[in-house]
């Protein structure tokens, strides 16, 4: 579209004759286009405008704007052999024809001949061996351009000194011609309307000779001839003429933006010369003075007198329909010109009347260039919005459907134009931040169309990047009805072209940033989280140097993943996703920088509108050193997106620092308990690798297979394994986990691969004893005593047996059979090996052990009998049946006892006597069962002697019961091995409570005491006195036995004293001299010994004695 300033230049044709390749003719175009200007005889220049395409029919306007006449032909054409050249001039001519009637000057370059023609001397025609040796084509050009002034110059004197007076003929714009036909040319107003319009010519003439102020008097005095004889459509172009000189004068840097090639120092002393020139026309029509005083001040408009005069000039032409487009390329040389003065709500005047204007039946390629024009000039003043909807209706217009072939390319280039218009980047970060501008609802409508023209277009890559930057800048103005629509056909899309971060650069070189979906999903936080602890490595104590970081307190160590060969570390990040719409599977993974990592892809489904979800995203770096975690990678409708944190508006993180460490080693476990949902208090379930949970009767034994296998990379060195029981209040005896750990230690170092089994015995023996309640309800009626032989002194003290009462309550056997209780217990496993143990680093594996107890038995009541023997004595239980099974008891030497569910039954079972120095007394039984170090080894030598198997036969099971923790003080005293020792020996056999020593009648039995001095001060002197009896078992004992009983010697021992652990030995014989059974109490004489110590270190065995017939002689 043409400016104010095009007024003054001369119009030159570029065109290619024949077949010329586009991009030579082009490059040779330039060249020539570069000569804008051509300075004539050091006062003169002429302005040039070239095109290279010129409808002939705006040539026929070249009389009514001579700005608008062809005056210069240059054609291009290439020629490889003189045969073609006569064919070539043929068309050079042909072309010269259609311009003819206006044609100054022409020429003809002519590229790749060679040969005699080259030789001939021809002004119009320039040879050049090849496009790239044509150095002097813009010499040739600025000749052609001398040539043109040189006949515009003639043409405007012989315009300017016409003397034929009455004879000027009458100039004519096409549409006029047939309206003059007929008319009077003799009248006055015929005659000022040639005068006239001929004036209007010459300044057009001078305007483009560069006389400007020989212009601005011819324009004023065509202005007043028209006006006088109402010839409105030339009394516009003069007025037209009058602005365009005035803007010259005004505005030398011109008003399209550019300065077109001129300079405004070129342009003012080059004027200056031109005060008088010969041929000027006077005030009567052939000359004038033009002085300066007449000129610039006086003749040129003000800046306000140019929007004016360019207003009058528009209503004028707006009186013709035929001078459509005058009017319009007025309006719009007289926007240019306003929005030079800043004066943007007239030019909007202008503007708004050009868009009304009728121009006839356009072309659609007329109809585009008319509505870009307009873009253009909203643009020019401001008004960014508006040349944007202009803009989009040239797009549209290139896709009209009278169109045979639309023009998608143009469309979608015009369309791209429109975007900053609507405050529209293709950059999703200018949306990241601040508040929405714009109008969402049109936004969305353009990106819709950029889609569309796209696709049109055949490129999919670019339909995916918009419809995507769509969903993610417009996602909150979308109805959840749009969403479903845009992203069923972003799938659909996307299923023919996936969409990703790379760049993609348009043919014209913008470039289209990537578009990472940060809104789909959402991120609400980001958070690094720790290892588990399984795979968490530690640094040994005392060995943590100075120089590790302490940026991040996560550390992460190179580990094998499941069936991977390589090193590898995990590290995870969570995040909270709001959803709003269904979202299919999507992959993720991690963004980093520093050392090298391998991002584990994670497949998700989500339902629309799901709410906050957590995320887990796992990662695996190869080598030690540093890695920063930048971001996210997401897959979301086919679109692959890497988010960094830094660009989320709702996380105020923007990177993690993660230290990842050397190689360490990888253990796994398997048991042959199955696995278990509890979790050890105060331990979460993080803290354990696995958890095995097992019901056991108190006192069973299980044994637990560990399998170990490495399943890293490294070899194991380094094996430990301890234990701790956690969250019990119940006293556990003896050891509640063991193992032998020396068999899997002889298999380390332990290669990738390989395991090793290691086996764990969970015993369980917690207190025996019964509740309060029950212990109250027991007594000794009814109760059955089993392990004393029916022969048995101790019989006598217990009561008959009666039958069987049940035992207690129906509330206490209930409450008793519900008594359950729990123990847990923690197996850790502590290793190394490899690049990680070099730096002191180690793995722990924690396995959780939880056995729920039930009881087995009770000892519901323990006491002992009197002792009757120096070494053992007789512990009374009373046994109760907890459980719902019939229930098998059995203790060393003593015959099965069977309970039945809820029954109780007393047993007794013989243990040896302990040995201690002195017991505690009763105020420190606290300190004796806290810290038992000083009776330990005794009195587990008593437990031992103590324990019971029971055994469930319905249920094929079976363990062990213990007195241990059921003892009193006053038991504990019985159970004492006194300081003094005795033992008594017949015919050299010890004999004892139960022991029964055979001998023959009348034969000598010998009869040995021994005394032990154990304690810490000597004892003696003292004296025994050995008396025999009989006992009937009916209560009557016979000590009258001087007929069947005789001494050999006396029956007093005398004993000297005997010093700390030192022994003596007192002998004696004894004659039986009938059958029978004998016992012998041995008693001491009283003495002030004696008396002076405890009266049970005098306790002697009671020795049983049977003395049996002689066998018969031989034959007697």
């Amino acid at each position: 579209m043409q400016c104010a300033e095009d007024h003054q230049t001369v119009l030159v044709v570029v065109q290619p004759v024949g077949i010329v390749p586009e991009d030579q003719f082009f490059k040779i175009y330039k060249r020539i286009a570069s000569v804008s200007q051509v300075i004539i005889r050091e006062s003169q220049r002429l302005l040039i405008r070239y095109r290279h395409h010129y409808l002939p029919e705006n040539n026929e306007w070249g009389d009514f704007q001579t700005h608008r006449k062809v005056v210069g032909l240059i054609s291009i054409t290439t020629c490889a052999t003189s045969k073609e050249w006569p064919q070539t001039a043929e068309r050079f001519h042909g072309q010269k024809e259609v311009y003819s009637a206006t044609l100054y000057d022409s020429r003809l370059l002519v590229f790749g001949l060679s040969g005699e023609i080259t030789e001939q001397q021809r002004t119009d025609v320039a040879f050049y061996p090849s496009f790239e040796e044509c150095s002097d084509v813009e010499k040739r050009v600025e000749d052609f351009v001398e040539s043109i002034y040189i006949v515009l110059e003639s043409k405007r004197l012989d315009r300017a000194t016409d003397k034929s007076g009455d004879k000027i003929p009458l100039l004519c714009v096409p549409f006029e011609k047939k309206d003059f036909v007929g008319l009077d040319t003799d009248s006055r107003h015929y005659k000022k309307r040639c005068q006239g319009r001929m004036r209007k010519h010459v300044g057009d003439l001078c305007l483009q000779a560069g006389m400007l102020q020989d212009a601005l008097v011819h324009y004023h005095m065509a202005v007043e001839l028209l006006r006088g004889v109402n010839d409105f459509l030339w009394l516009g172009a003069a007025l037209e003429g009058l602005c365009s000189a005035s803007v010259i004068f005004h505005y030398p840097g011109g008003t399209a933006g550019k300065m077109m090639g001129r300079k405004q120092s070129i342009s003012q002393p080059l004027d200056a010369g031109k005060r008088h020139r010969a041929g000027a026309l006077t005030t009567n029509g052939i000359s004038a003075d033009t002085s300066t005083e007449i000129g610039r001040a006086k003749n040129c408009l003000s800046p306000e007198d140019i929007i004016e005069k360019y207003k009058e000039a528009i209503s004028y032409y707006g009186k013709y329909k035929n001078a459509g487009v005058i009017e319009l390329e007025a309006c719009v040389k007289a926007v240019r010109v306003l929005a030079i003065q800043k004066r943007a709500r007239e030019a909007s005047d202008f503007l708004q009347n050009a868009v009304y204007i009728n121009l006839g039946q356009l072309s659609e390629e007329e109809k585009i260039q008319r509505y870009s024009i307009l873009s253009e000039l909203y643009e020019l003043i401001g008004f960014h919005r508006k040349s944007a909807f202009f803009k989009r209706v040239a797009a549209m217009q290139c896709v009209a459907p009278t169109i045979p072939e639309p023009g998608w390319r143009a469309c979608y280039k015009l369309l791209l134009e429109t975007l900053p218009g609507y405050s529209l980047s293709l950059d999703p970060k200018d949306f990241s931040k601040g508040t929405h501008r714009g109008w969402a609802a049109v936004q969305m409508r353009l990106l819709h169309e950029l889609v569309y023209a796209s696709r049109r277009m055949g490129n999919p890559a670019l339909s995916v990047r918009h419809l995507s930057f769509l969903l993610q800048t417009m996602l909150d103005f979308l109805s959840d009805q749009e969403k479903k629509e845009v992203t069923q056909s972003l799938e659909n899309y996307t299923s023919k072209c996936p969409g990703g971060m790379e760049i993609i650069t348009l043919p014209d070189g913008l470039k289209l940033p990537p578009v990472p979906f940060t809104k789909l999903p959402i991120v609400r936080s980001v958070k690094l989280l720790n290892l588990p602890v399984s795979l968490r490595p530690h640094k040994v104590k005392g060995l943590l140097g100075q120089n590790i970081s302490n940026a991040s307190p996560f550390i992460y160590s190179p580990i094998i993943m499941h069936n991977r060969g390589e090193e590898r570390c995990k590290k995870i990040g969570k995040s909270n996703y709001d959803f709003s719409e269904d979202h299919g599977g999507f992959c993720r993974g991690l963004l980093t920088s520093g050392v090298e990592f391998e991002s584990l892809p994670a497949a998700l489904s989500l339902p629309a509108e799901s709410g906050l979800y957590p995320v887990t995203l796992v990662g695996v770096p190869r080598t030690a050193g540093n890695i920063t975690v930048n971001g996210y990678h997401t897959s979301v409708f086919g679109v692959t997106s890497d988010c960094l944190l830094d660009g989320l508006p709702g996380v105020k993180t923007s990177g993690c620092l993660v230290e990842v460490i050397p190689a360490l080693p990888r253990l796994q476990l398997q048991t042959s308990l199955p696995r278990s949902a509890y979790t050890p208090h105060p331990m979460s379930k993080e803290e354990l690798s696995t958890s095995v949970s097992v019901q056991l009767f108190n006192g069973e034994t299980q044994q637990l297979t560990i399998t170990l296998e490495n399943i890293g990379s490294e070899d194991i060195e380094t094996l430990e394994l301890t234990s701790k029981i956690v969250s019990t209040k119940e006293k556990v005896f003896g050891e509640f986990l063991s193992w032998e750990l020396d068999e899997a230690l002889s298999h380390l170092p332990l290669k990738p691969g390989q395991s090793v089994t290691l086996t764990v015995n969970i015993k369980v023996k917690l207190d025996f004893s019964g509740q309060e309640n029950l212990l109250q309800d027991l007594n000794d009626d009814g109760i059955s005593v089993t392990g004393l032989p029916i022969s048995s002194p101790l019989r006598q003290v217990l009561k008959p047996r009666a039958e069987t009462k049940p035992v207690g309550s129906e509330s206490s056997k209930a409450e008793y059979k519900g008594h359950g209780k729990t123990l847990e217990a923690v197996l850790n496993f502590k290793y190394s090996g490899g690049a990680g143990k070099v730096e002191s680093y180690y793995r722990e594996l924690s396995l959780g052990v939880h056995v729920d107890v039930e009881p087995s038995v009770f000892f519901t009541r323990v006491s002992t009998l009197p002792a009757t023997s120096t070494r053992h004595c007789h512990l009374l239980l009373d046994i109760f049946n907890p459980t719902e099974h019939e229930l098998t008891v059995r203790a060393k030497n003593n015959q099965d006892l069977v309970l039945h569910a809820s029954e109780c039954q007393r047993m007794a079972i013989q243990v040896d006597k302990f040995d201690f120095e002195s017991l505690p007394q009763p105020d420190q039984e606290s300190v004796r069962f806290s810290n038992p170090k000083q009776l330990e080894e005794e009195r587990q030598h008593l437990f031992h002697a103590a324990v019971l198997n029971h055994a469930h036969p319905s249920l094929r099971r079976c363990g062990e019961a213990s007195v241990e923790g059921v003892l009193n003080q006053l038991v504990l005293e019985h159970l004492q091995l006194a300081p003094l020792q005795w033992d008594v020996l017949v015919n050299k056999k010890p004999c004892d409570c139960d022991v029964i020593a055979d001998c023959k009648v009348g034969d000598a039995v010998s009869l040995e005491v021994k005394l032990t001095n154990r304690s810490k001060n000597s004892v003696g002197p003292l004296a025994l006195n050995v008396v025999p009896y009989q006992d009937y078992q009916n209560g009557v004992q016979n000590y009258d036995l001087e007929d069947g009983v005789t001494f050999i010697g006396s029956n007093t021992f005398y004993i000297d004293t005997v010093k700390p652990n030192e022994s003596t030995v007192c002998e004696g014989a004894l004659l039986f001299l009938y059958t029978g059974d004998f016992y012998l109490n041995i008693k001491f004489q009283d003495d002030s010994a004696g008396r002076e110590l405890p009266l049970a270190w005098f306790t002697l065995p009671s020795v049983h004695i049977r003395a049996l017939d002689t066998p018969p002689q031989a034959g007697a």
